[in-house]
């Protein structure tokens, strides 16, 4: 694997308040991830932080969605660095933040060539404001990268769509809700939720996702890891908790043979909110499971 470059992205405007007067903890990841040691078991070449517009609640009228210009922004400001500092002999690990911290490594990318999205998460978040019950980029991103949803977020630099809605595969939803599931179903997407990609086999679906890849004649993929794919005992530090979900196991299955890729670009890791682990429990657990698997990648 390549050496690791990586990208503090310390944003949490794709999220409401978790209640009145409080935003979002998942601003503190970065620093959270680094305090248990998350940094110092990684090869990284290079830290580097790119601080994010301030939060607040507003929901912009023309696309439904909140702190869409600030989003747009940093989306823009996380583009130039990667044009200007990201290559390809290097892995670009970007620690969020919420998912909208997607949007700016997808659009470099778009730019670079055709890619695919493995989209590694408990929910689709391949819904648009007319479908979402909070106005949350984070719970939109992946419909965004397909060019789903409002012009402002779907086509930022002209470069809609930044995935090609038939490459991005959406894997790990345990949302079974009929309306929720359908925005999916009903696309080009590829949708594996948990219990099929369980009777598949995560062996099988690897493979298919890679052949997939390969098959298209991709430029390569990106990684999109939100930790509330992990099973709630292992993970409840999140801000949207549902019963089941991943075992560690199954999550180096899962991600070695990705990260092991020669055409993997690059992955962004979102959702851990320090403040809903304040002993550090989950999290110490989830640096050694994280820890592990560069540790099989990287020798």
């Amino acid at each position: 694997m390549k050496n690791v470059y990586i990208l503090e992205c310390p944003s949490n405007l794709g999220l409401k308040e978790p209640y009145p007067g409080h935003e979002p903890g998942v601003r503190m990841l970065p620093n959270w991830l680094k305090q248990w040691g998350l940094y110092d078991s990684i090869p990284s070449i290079r830290v580097t932080r790119l601080e994010a517009p301030a939060y607040t609640m507003n929901l912009d009228k023309e696309s439904g969605v909140r702190n869409a210009d600030a989003i747009v922004d940093y989306a823009l400001t996380q583009k130039r660095f990667f044009e200007k500092e990201i290559k390809d002999s290097v892995f670009p690990f970007v620690l969020g933040g919420d998912c909208s911290v997607l949007l700016g490594p997808l659009l470099a990318l778009a730019e670079r060539g055709r890619h695919a999205l493995f989209y590694l998460d408990g929910h689709t978040d391949f819904i648009w404001p007319s479908l979402s019950q909070t106005g949350g980029a984070g719970g939109m991103a992946a419909a965004f990268a397909a060019g789903r949803g409002p012009e402002k977020m779907t086509n930022i630099s002209s470069l809609k769509p930044y995935i090609d809605e038939q490459h991005v595969w959406c894997v790990g939803n345990r949302e079974y809700v009929d309306w929720y599931e359908q925005a999916i179903i009903e696309s080009k997407a590829t949708y594996i939720p948990l219990y099929q990609l369980r009777s598949r086999g995560i062996q099988s679906c690897v493979a298919s996702f890679l052949n997939h890849v390969e098959k298209e004649e991709l430029s390569g993929f990106w990684i999109h890891f939100d930790v509330d794919v992990l099973n709630d005992k292992l993970m409840p530090a999140v801000d949207s908790r549902s019963p089941d979900g991943l075992a560690y196991e199954e999550l180096v299955e899962l991600l070695v043979p990705l990260l092991d890729s020669p055409k993997v670009a690059g992955m962004t890791l979102t959702i851990l909110d320090p403040d809903l682990d304040p002993s550090g429990l989950h999290t110490k657990k989830f640096v050694e499971q994280i820890s592990y698997i560069f540790k099989e990648i990287c020798g």
